[in-house]
């Protein structure tokens, strides 16, 4: 029975900032749930006349210029990965995408089957696709093999922000800082993923 700490993988594509906020936050909570945690952004695709033509974006992508970059061997190394985005049309981030599209080689090699995976979201606008993107997210994850762990109804907390797939976030054009009920959110789900992963860990 293997009973060394859960290797969690926090990979996410933030270009405001409320996905890194989240990202923090469901860092900190896999801490204290006694996993290891990798923090990782993906790579940046946008040109940087782009980058510098929005504020929050420059703030952004200066203050998480830090942050490891993600690479598939980290996901190799995890037991549980959640991924992070901000909605886009519905859909994934193309930056967050990109990186999904770089895992081929280990999903040939069957090394993305049997691990744990969540993700989280934020939009602008209230729904915009939050729960679709979730639901985008996922159907990658059906053909790694993958288990699927969603915080779903199981804290009294879920019913305040009321998204059983995932984490998520309306941050109105940054008018609307991540606040407690996301915070919160995110504990959960991060919380529930180490769980879960350290019974299949424990199982296997």
């Amino acid at each position: 029975m293997d009973t060394t700490p859960v290797k969690l993988a926090i990979i996410y594509y933030s270009s405001t900032g409320t996905i890194s906020e989240i990202a923090q936050e469901l860092h900190s909570a896999g801490l204290k749930a006694g996993a290891e945690v990798r923090l990782l952004r993906v790579a940046e695709l946008a040109p940087q006349s782009a980058i510098e033509s929005n504020p929050a974006w420059a703030a952004n992508h200066a203050a998480t210029a830090g942050v490891p970059q993600a690479t598939t061997e980290d996901v190799e190394w995890a037991d549980a990965v959640i991924f992070g985005t901000p909605t886009r049309f519905g859909n994934v981030s193309a930056q967050l995408k990109q990186f999904i599209d770089t895992l081929g080689g280990l999903w040939a090699q069957g090394k993305l089957a049997d691990k744990i995976y969540s993700g989280f979201v934020s939009s602008a606008t209230a729904h915009a696709g939050q729960e679709a993107t979730l639901l985008s997210l996922y159907t990658s994850i059906h053909h790694f093999g993958g288990i699927t762990v969603t915080p779903g109804f199981t804290d009294p907390n879920k019913f305040v922000d009321g998204n059983p797939y995932g984490t998520s976030h309306v941050d109105a054009q940054g008018a609307n800082p991540v606040d407690e009920v996301t915070r919160t959110a995110a504990r959960i789900q991060s919380e529930r993923v180490v769980r879960i992963a350290g019974v299949m860990k424990a199982a296997a």
